[in-house]
């Protein structure tokens, strides 16, 4: 019998083959094998730690760090598959305390690139310097006895072309890298970590005390104002960090980060309990933002259950989301009390001072970190508005804006404002209850769209350029949008890695809370990438631009000022929901109250 003619069609894959599939599995992109090297530097115990990336680690992803070091045999052995230094023992797996245990990161990553090693164990007198091409190890040297590691990552997917192609833009993949740089420095405060991009410096956080200190370094721009702190504690679980103040949370979902035994993940029952300890304190279309950090019995959750360790699952799933969701509930009704408390404390003052005193706005909610907010700059379109008139419920409040008016047009009969949010006329022959924020919403947005379809849309220089700080790849997102924004009115200049000045503003706009009105957009632009229609990508933006321009409720205006804002609403068509999709107005026609009253 012919042996080749016996032989089946399975066949063993080859070595350098199943190096890629590995890979394939871990190595999704450059922030992934940045991940895992950090990781590899947190288990070696280090106090500092740099990654220095080019080009959006397809160039060159360099980690150093001040860990334990390795031998030339350890060095050497590092990069065999399932080769490790963290797991001795099968029983070992159901107690898992380092970040790594799998053996399959270095293999993984160096069957995809080119790698350089140079690391010395402690205390020894000299070091190991490995190059490996494509998982083979080309060369061994001697180094110089510098304390710790250092790994250099080149030419990553230069053997595996498929999946390069499906790589992003180069900023797009450096925000994937920074937010896992973020992360590791998030669970361990105690660590210095910095990252550099072509050579510039990114963020560089020293090592703090407190997850408290290091949240202010990476989040400050979020979290400075209203920020809650969540702390419980329940048999072998504990949860602690910080929500967002229900008053200030947005469309966006940056930052939601959860930390299990200080490993990053996503888990939907962590995120259900968030959302629902918030339950009726969010309002419609926002979402919480949250840094919290669970520690768990190492034997009470199982992180093995994912190639990149980006999930776990807990062995009493219920007692954390329990846990979660109480302890939430706990930080937003202490809040309130303490709101509350201050509300009091400020009606007694304001009763008992000169009528002076009652103009300083009233305190907000007591929350961690909270720092003195800045006056708003002065544009050049700020009007020093009327005083208000204490006998007139409906005359104009003592605020820093420009009142809502222009040439007023007949046919509409202001009947007056109720709660200082709804807008009561006669419209023809229809009685009309206007939400005043989401008309004027609508009468902005109706002319933005205008202004941008006809290339007209004019913008105006602020009095005094205001400055921004944003979280790293947020700021990202914003820099690689700076000339759209600017076509549509909105001049923002870098100033620094993570801040901006905001120099003018569509000129429909009046008075708004800048940095607010940015974090919206921000949100925006998230989505471009996977939109293609110009229109599609315009409105959304145009939106925020119009929502934040537009007249608060609470705001209280004048009849002229009612009579012109409901003019305009009808001169756009009567469009009866804001560009959100939210309601404007409640409308009652001369026979629909008829036959209310019997008179049908």
């Amino acid at each position: 019998m012919d042996i080749a003619s016996s032989l089946g069609k399975i066949q063993v894959i080859p070595n350098d083959v199943i190096g890629r599939i590995a890979a394939g599995e871990v190595v999704e992109r450059p922030a992934a094998v940045v991940k895992e090297l950090v990781e590899n530097s947190l288990d070696a115990g280090s106090t500092a730690i740099t990654v220095d990336i080019k080009d959006g680690g397809l160039g060159v992803i360099r980690i150093t760090d001040d860990g334990e070091g390795m031998s030339r045999t350890d060095a050497c052995l590092a990069f065999e598959r399932h080769a490790t230094s963290k797991l001795q023992s099968d029983q070992q797996l159901n107690a898992i305390r380092t970040m790594g245990f799998r053996g399959e990161a270095l293999p993984s990553i160096a069957a995809v690139s080119k790698v350089r090693l140079t690391t010395v164990a402690r205390h020894e007198q000299v070091g190991t310097q490995l190059w490996l091409t494509g998982g083979v190890v080309t060369r061994v040297n001697d180094a110089a006895a510098i304390p710790g590691t250092s790994i250099e990552v080149s030419e990553l997917f230069y053997n595996t072309p498929a999946r390069k192609k499906f790589l992003k833009t180069t900023t797009t993949e450096f925000s994937h890298i920074s937010h896992a740089v973020q992360q590791a420095g998030l669970a361990w405060p105690e660590v210095h970590v910095r990252l550099i991009h072509n050579g510039y410096d990114v963020f560089n956080f020293p090592g703090v005390s407190s997850h408290r200190d290091r949240v202010l370094q990476v989040y400050r721009a979020v979290f400075r104002d209203g920020a809650l702190v969540v702390e419980a504690e329940r048999n072998s679980l504990s949860v602690k960090g910080f929500i967002i103040d229900p008053l200030r949370a947005r469309a966006g979902r940056t930052p939601q980060e959860l930390f299990v035994n200080r490993r990053p993940i996503k888990n939907s029952t962590v995120q259900h309990a968030v959302i629902d300890g918030y339950s009726s304190f969010l309002a419609k279309g926002h979402v919480p933002l949250f840094v919290l950090f669970l520690d768990v019995e190492p034997g009470r959750v199982d992180v093995n259950v994912h190639p990149t360790k980006r999930e776990v699952r807990f062995a009493d799933t219920e007692h954390v989301h329990q846990l979660v969701r109480s302890a939430v509930r706990h930080a937003l009704g202490r809040a309130q009390v303490e709101a509350s408390m201050a509300g009091s404390a400020h009606a007694q003052l304001s009763s008992s001072t000169p009528s002076s005193m009652s103009a300083h706005r009233e305190g907000s909610p007591r929350v961690a970190w909270a720092v003195e907010e800045s006056r708003p700059l002065a544009r050049s379109n700020d009007r020093v508005p009327e005083p208000a008139s204490t006998d007139d419920q409906t005359s104009f409040v003592s605020e820093a804006v420009s009142p809502y008016d222009s040439p007023v047009s007949p046919g509409i009969l202001p009947l007056g404002q109720m709660s200082r949010t709804f807008l009561i006329a006669q419209v023809g022959t229809e009685l009309q209850v206007i939400d005043q924020h989401t008309a004027h919403e609508r009468v902005l947005f109706e002319r933005l769209w205008r202004a941008w379809q006809s290339r007209r849309l004019l913008s105006q220089p602020l009095l005094l350029p205001e400055p921004l700080e944003l979280p790293v790849q947020q700021a990202l997102i914003l820099q690689r949008h700076l000339a759209e924004l600017e076509r549509l009115g909105l001049l923002i200049e870098p100033f620094g890695p993570s801040s901006f000045l905001i120099r003018s503003l569509p000129v429909i706009l009046g008075h708004t809370d800048l940095a607010a009105l940015v974090q919206d957009l921000i949100d925006d632009l998230e989505q471009w990438d996977a939109i293609s229609s110009l229109e599609t990508k315009v409105k959304p933006i145009l939106a925020s631009l119009a929502c934040h321009g537009a007249v608060r409720a609470g705001r209280a205006m004048g009849l002229p000022e009612i009579k012109q804002l409901v003019q305009d609403w009808v001169s756009e068509g009567l469009i009866m929901t804001c560009p959100h999709g939210r309601r404007v107005a409640f409308r009652l026609s001369a026979d629909e109250l008829a036959r209310l009253f019997d008179r049908g």
